[in-house]
C-alpha cells in the first residue's frame, strides 16, 4: 500500500528550526523558466510576488508547482489582506502568505481568520475539491489544516508602525516582514529606506516583534543592509528579483556594445 501523502514543512516551520539566516529572492517575472532557475539556485525560500504584478490565479499555481519540486520554500504575497483571495490562494496549494499593508490589529486579525477554518477562522471548506489537501490525497486534511500554512503580515506604513504594539499582540502571527520602501514613502523619505529615521522605525519594528515571540525579517537589495538587519535580529531577508537582474544584465551588455553608461535599478530598495 503506498505511504499517505504529506505537505511540505511550512515557512514558519522551517524558519523556527533554521540554525542561520534565511536568505530569499524575488519572482516577479511570473516566468516559469526564471522561477525554477531561482528555485534551483539554492536559496532558502522564494517570494512569489502578486502585489506588484499581473499574476492569475493560474500564473500562481503554476509557479508554486515548480518549487514544490525545489528545497526553497514559496512565501506568496497577496495583493491585499482579502477573506476571499485568501481562501483562493490556499486552495490552490499555497501555504505560506504574505499579506501586505496591515495597519491595525483589526486587519492582522482579519487575516488571522481567513487562514483557518472554522470555529477558530472563517476559511470555506472544500479539501476534498482542491490542491491545498491534494485533491482529497492528504488524510484528515480538514483536522491538520492549520499546521500547515504559516502567515507572515508586512508592517510598511505609519499608521502599521503606530499601531504596531497593538498588531503583535494577534494571536496566529507568524512573522513580520518589514517593507522599507513604502514604510520610508510613509514616512516622508519617498526612495530613502536607508534614511536615519526609517532605519530607527525598522529595528524599532524588530525589537517588538521578536518581544512577542513573532519572527521577523525585511526586505533589502543590497548586501551590507541585509547584513545590518541580520544584525538586528533579522531572521529573513529578501535580496534581489529576477526582473532587476534580468534588466541590470541586458543594459550592461548594451552599454558594451554602444559604450554607454547602463541604466540600472536601484540596490537600496
Amino acid at each position: 500500500m503506498p505511504a499517505p501523502l504529506q505537505l511540505p514543512e511550512t515557512f514558519a516551520q522551517r524558519l523556527r528550526k533554521a540554525d542561520r539566516p534565511q536568505y530569499g529572492f524575488w519572482i516577479n517575472s511570473g516566468s516559469p523558466v526564471a522561477c525554477e532557475i531561482a528555485a534551483s539556485a539554492g536559496y532558502d525560500w522564494l517570494l512569489i510576488d502578486a502585489e506588484h504584478t499581473a499574476y492569475s490565479l493560474e500564473t500562481i499555481l503554476e509557479l508554486v508547482r515548480i518549487t514544490d519540486a525545489y528545497p526553497a520554500t514559496p512565501v506568496v504575497r497577496l495583493p491585499k489582506n482579502d477573506v476571499s483571495l485568501i481562501k483562493r490562494y490556499l486552495d490552490l496549494g499555497a501555504q505560506n502568505l504574505m499579506i501586505p499593508m496591515i495597519d491595525s490589529a483589526e486587519e492582522a486579525e482579519q487575516a488571522v481568520a481567513s487562514m483557518h477554518y472554522p470555529p477558530r477562522g472563517v476559511r470555506g471548506v472544500g479539501s476534498i475539491l482542491v490542491r491545498a489537501g491534494r485533491f482529497g490525497g492528504i488524510p484528515n486534511y480538514s483536522e491538520i489544516a492549520s499546521e500547515s500554512v504559516s502567515l507572515t503580515l508586512q508592517i510598511e506604513s505609519a499608521a502599521g508602525l503606530e499601531n504596531l504594539e497593538e498588531i503583535c499582540k494577534v494571536d496566529g502571527i507568524d512573522a513580520i516582514f518589514v517593507g522599507p520602501a513604502d514604510l520610508a514613502a510613509s514616512m516622508g523619505y519617498m526612495d530613502q529606506p536607508r534614511h536615519p529615521e526609517v532605519a530607527a522605525a525598522v529595528k524599532h519594528i524588530f525589537d517588538v516583534a521578536r518581544a512577542n515571540d513573532i519572527i521577523v525579517g525585511a526586505n533589502s537589495f543590497a548586501k551590507d543592509q541585509a547584513e545590518d538587519y541580520i544584525a538586528a535580529g533579522a531572521a529573513f531577508v529578501a535580496m534581489g528579483a529576477d526582473v532587476q537582474l534580468l534588466a541590470n544584465s541586458i543594459r550592461g551588455l548594451a552599454a558594451e556594445i554602444y559604450g554607454e553608461n547602463p541604466i540600472t535599478t536601484p540596490q537600496s530598495y
